[in-house]
């Protein structure tokens, strides 16, 4: 026990020997001085206690009031040795007093909607509250005051009296004051600063010496720069000092004030739990009933769906900027290809018909083709900006449709046929034998008729000289037989075009040979044209009649012929292989034909050349003869640029 005591005494000797300094703090203001927590805290402290390490002295902070340090900083007795105050500027008081510490003002503060502060001139008449001991009273201690001045002890107690209506004005240092108007909202600050002073550390006269020490280490933290450091830490930018004890006490009144509010939450509550326990029991009821139907209506969407999906059809809903709503992603490739045209060759733009479509609010049905394939397009409109498109293919329906057209056509034809064969052809016969006798007794009475003019100058023949009369009547004979041989041919191909073809007796047929061979027959009526042939090296068979094949051929280079200029026109016949289909193409820089004529270019006795003699029925019997043979005739053509035919047939298996 001994050897502790005399430890003790070891280690607390150096201790009491070491000089001491009491720093007296009265301030409740962040961030110069207060108390949290029961520890002191602040610029001030902080600064004091670093001055006492530089100068080997031990700091003790002690805590009065304003007054009472005061009164001690006067008393040489007293046991306060240091305290901080603010002076005036160029004021100092008398006392010790060290260097500024710190900057400070002070300045007007009134009640709100009062008239503002700009200068001492604006507080003549008026009672103002000053804070005794304060820089304001050290300031106006030596100056003339036209205001009747009211001491209070401290600021919060001035601005007490404000709020009752006691002063009219209260003169206040900002740091204090800063800390006071949260707490007095109906206080505003009135005025710019009216007084300019610093913080300042002051001592009795008698403790020179001490502050001499204090000067010279508060100049030494200036020097070191660790004063700009502590300035920063407690003034310095985004670093809010706050008084910890007031919002302790805000706290603390925020939390009594939640309490409050949670207890009648907790009483209303329990006033309406009961009926929310009664409701509850419908609510679920109601939410099962209704689980029920969101199921039931979810399963008919996915069986709607899943329909939607399956069919082969082509449903897609778009708006008007093209923007796909919804699809089952059949076909609908479609809408987008440059193939995808209107089956009287127009070009389809699918922007375009949406457009009009939603203009019109008329739905649109088209009959379109891709490749060999036919189409009906339909648009209907179901918003102001949503049109529905639906895609079908139809080139079954489209192939029965024409085998039933054709079929119409050759029972007609047929019953036609079969009616006027004999009737035209029997007074043809006739017309021709007869024709042939005139012809011949012609030439017998050439010398007969020669022989009477001599004898008989003046003798004519229907007018005519008899040598010129036996000239018009060979021609006209002629011409006769040529139109008799005309019938006989139309009559024929009526009889083709209503006999039903014979497959059987087809063999291979090379369409080059076709080409060559009708190119020979054709070689009176193409010398006034530029002729281009392109045949494949390959062999491009097909199972058929060659001699119809020819006709077909012959036929179209006539057609060809007809519609280009002579010495201009040209024509171009290729032959190519593409897969499995031999293609015979036809093309001519001629004079085309508008879509309506294409429509109808391969009906029975529709042509465009009737002044010339047209029949009417070249391009059906070609079209027959086609489709006999398995194959497809395109046309595609436009007024002023030409014809280009396209025939495709099945090349024949090896």
């Amino acid at each position: 026990m001994r050897l502790i005591l005399l430890c003790l005494i070891f280690f607390t000797l150096p201790v009491l020997a070491q000089d001491s300094i009491v720093f007296g703090v009265h301030s409740n203001t962040a961030p110069l001085e207060w108390r949290n927590n029961g520890v002191d805290q602040g610029f001030n402290v902080e600064l004091m206690n670093r001055i006492g390490q530089l100068t080997s002295t031990r700091i003790i902070v002690r805590r009065k009031s304003f007054q009472q340090l005061l009164n001690d900083v006067h008393n040489p007795n007293s046991d306060i040795d240091v305290i901080a105050v603010v002076s005036p500027v160029n004021m100092d008081r008398q006392l010790a007093q060290s260097d500024p510490i710190y900057a400070t003002h002070a300045k007007a503060y009134t009640l709100q909607g009062k008239a503002l502060i700009n200068n001492w001139a604006d507080l003549v008449g008026k009672r103002v509250a000053i804070k005794n001991g304060a820089f304001v009273d050290v300031f106006l201690s030596d100056k003339l005051q036209k205001f009747d001045r009211v001491d209070v002890d401290l600021y919060e107690t001035g601005f007490q009296l404000l709020i009752k209506n006691q002063v009219d004005v209260v003169i206040a240092e900002s740091f204090v004051a800063r800390r006071l108007l949260p707490m007095y909202p109906s206080v505003r600050s009135s005025s710019d600063a009216l007084i300019y002073g610093a913080f300042n550390f002051v001592a009795n006269s008698s403790k020179s010496e001490q502050m001499y020490q204090i000067n010279e280490a508060l100049r030494q933290l200036k020097l070191s720069g660790e004063y700009d450091q502590l300035v920063n830490k407690w003034f310095g930018t985004g670093r809010e000092k706050v008084d910890l004890t007031f919002s302790e006490r805000r706290i603390f009144a925020l939390a009594i004030t939640v309490a409050i509010i949670s207890g009648a939450g907790l009483i209303y509550t329990g006033f309406i739990s009961a009926s929310l326990r009664r409701k509850t029991h419908t609510l679920d009821a109601e939410l099962i009933q209704r689980k029920r139907i969101e199921a039931e209506i979810s399963e008919l969407s996915q069986q709607f769906q899943s329909v939607l999906d399956g069919i082969p059809n082509g449903v897609t809903i778009v708006n008007q900027d093209l923007q796909h709503l919804w699809s089952n992603d059949n076909n609908i490739f479609l809408l987008d290809s440059d193939a995808f045209y209107y089956i009287d060759n127009d070009i389809f733009v699918l922007k375009t018909a949406v457009l009009n479509v939603l203009f019109s609010q008329k739905s649109l049905i088209a009959d379109m083709r891709y490749q060999q394939q036919f189409w009906q397009l339909q648009i209907h409109p179901i918003a102001q900006d949503q049109v529905v498109i639906l895609l079908e293919e139809s080139t079954e329906q489209h192939r029965l449709r024409q085998a039933n057209e054709e079929a119409s056509r050759l029972a007609s034809l047929g019953e036609l046929s079969a009616g006027i064969a004999h009737e035209i052809n029997n007074p043809t016969g006739l017309i021709v034998h007869a024709v042939s006798l005139f012809s011949a007794a012609m030439k017998d009475l050439a010398p007969a008729a020669t022989y009477y003019q001599k004898q008989n100058p003046f003798w004519l023949i229907a007018g005519l000289q008899p040598d010129i009369a036996i000239k018009e009547l060979q021609h006209s004979c002629g011409s006769i037989e040529e139109g008799a041989k005309r019938i006989s041919r139309i009559v024929n191909d009526l009889k083709r075009y209503a006999m039903p073809h014979i497959a059987d007796g087809y063999t291979q047929v090379c369409l080059n040979d076709v080409v060559q061979v009708a190119l020979r027959l054709t070689a009176n009526q193409t010398k006034f044209y530029q002729v281009i042939t392109q045949l494949t090296e390959q062999q491009p068979c097909i199972y058929g009649d060659a001699q119809q094949l020819q006709q077909v051929l012959i036929n179209l280079i006539q057609n060809a012929c007809n519609a280009c200029a002579e010495q201009q026109g040209i024509i171009e016949i290729e032959t190519s292989i593409d897969g499995a289909t031999a293609i015979l193409s036809i093309i001519d820089n001629g004079c085309g034909m508008n879509s309506a004529t294409l429509k109808r270019i391969t009906e029975p006795f529709f042509t465009t050349r009737r002044h010339e003699g047209g029949s009417g029925l070249g391009l059906s019997v070609c079209s027959k003869i086609i489709k006999e043979h398995q194959g497809e005739m395109q046309m595609l053509s436009s007024v002023g640029k030409g014809t280009r035919i396209r025939l495709t047939f099945a090349l024949a298996k090896e």
